[in-house]
């Protein structure tokens, strides 16, 4: 089969490789669409990821196909099923599963290799995160499971209620379906951000209003247009001051994984209200934090990581119901062949959101 393998920093080739064989309890997939993640790209910068990946090794993690062969054991799936498998499946009996943080799982079990023609799904992950794809849905839909689902568990911990007014720090395609999380949780969305096109992807979410950092700007309309953006003197602070009776926002959601946007995000939420870390930042950096805010403005302040087996039903389930625009998000489509020229274009940042691969 077909695959592309990472090698190192930067170095991913197409290659044939033989096709993987399922042990007990597992299941091939034939792979119908791959998309490309932000994870992925920092795996390809940097050339291996010390939890997931060790080149050479194949990669890529955001898929859904069809089951082509069966291991020993497995009765509950048939060849031809249409499938969508997360990335990860917990053990169910670390110290961490049994107190319902599986996200946190001790003995948390990867998978890569979605850039490929064919793929193993190891049987923790048929157990537990395996899930079959409705008919109504296409292939490329379905793979876009596993990142929202991180974003569905992102606003269920920052605690989202209707009503309120959630502010999101970046535009990418998790900040994005932050958005529309927030926006189906019945909040009122705010978004400072850069780049036009992510902004304009944002209002499409269903933000109110976006605020462009890069040019001083602000959108709003639901269909923006070169008309509706509009040149702002304020900063992000006075703006979404204005927006919340100089209050602040009710709660905070930072997605760009930037130190310097940590310590933004904080001082953006009112008092009482509550920032969510979401992004996670480059390892061994830190962050300065106004003690004085904290305290006696009484913020509350938490992390999310990853995603659970219940939000990966959640996720597949807004998608099945047409509650999410993947079209908003997956905004081109590539053969598998064109894909270790794509990546660096990619990993430099200002191109398509997500690229669909069909190999």
């Amino acid at each position: 089969m077909r695959a592309v393998v990472l090698y190192g920093k930067e170095d991913a080739r197409l290659e044939t490789v033989p096709i993987p064989v399922p042990g007990p309890g597992e299941v091939r997939v034939r792979i119908r669409a791959a998309l490309t993640c932000g994870t992925d790209l920092k795996v390809f910068r940097r050339g291996y990821h010390a939890r997931m990946i060790v080149p050479p090794a194949i990669f890529g993690h955001e898929l859904a196909g069809e089951i082509d062969a069966l291991g020993a054991g497995v009765t509950d799936w048939h060849p031809g099923d249409r499938v969508v498998a997360a990335n990860s499946a917990p053990c169910g009996e670390c110290f961490f599963c049994t107190r319902n943080r599986e996200e946190l799982c001790e003995e948390l079990l990867f998978l890569n290799g979605a850039y490929a023609e064919y793929l193993v799904i190891p049987e923790r992950i048929v157990r537990k995160n395996l899930l079959r794809v409705p008919d109504a849905i296409s292939f490329e839909v379905a793979a876009l499971t596993e990142p929202l689902a991180c974003a569905v568990h992102g606003v269920q911990e920052t605690g989202v209620r209707a009503g309120e007014t959630v502010l999101v720090l970046g535009a990418g395609p998790l900040g994005l379906f932050l958005v529309r999380c927030a926006v189906l949780a019945g909040a009122r969305v705010l978004v400072v951000a850069r780049r036009p096109n992510r902004l304009q992807a944002a209002l499409q979410m269903g933000a109110e209003a976006a605020f462009d950092t890069q040019a001083n700007a602000v959108f709003t309309g639901a269909s923006p247009t070169p008309e509706h953006l509009t040149p702002y003197t304020l900063s992000p602070l006075e703006w979404v001051r204005s927006h919340t009776s100089s209050y602040g926002a009710d709660r905070v959601i930072e997605a760009t994984g930037s130190p310097e946007v940590w310590e933004q995000a904080i001082s953006l939420v009112r008092k009482g209200g509550t920032v969510n870390l979401f992004g996670g930042c480059p390892a061994g950096t830190s962050v300065q934090l106004d003690t004085g805010r904290l305290h006696y403005d009484a913020l509350t302040l938490l992390g999310t990581f990853h995603h659970t087996p219940a939000t990966i039903r959640s996720a597949l389930r807004l998608l099945a119901d047409g509650k999410i625009p993947a079209n908003v998000i997956i905004q081109e489509h590539a053969g598998l062949e064109q894909l270790p020229q794509l990546l660096p274009d990619l990993a430099r940042g200002g191109g398509p959101l997500k690229v669909a691969v069909t190999p």
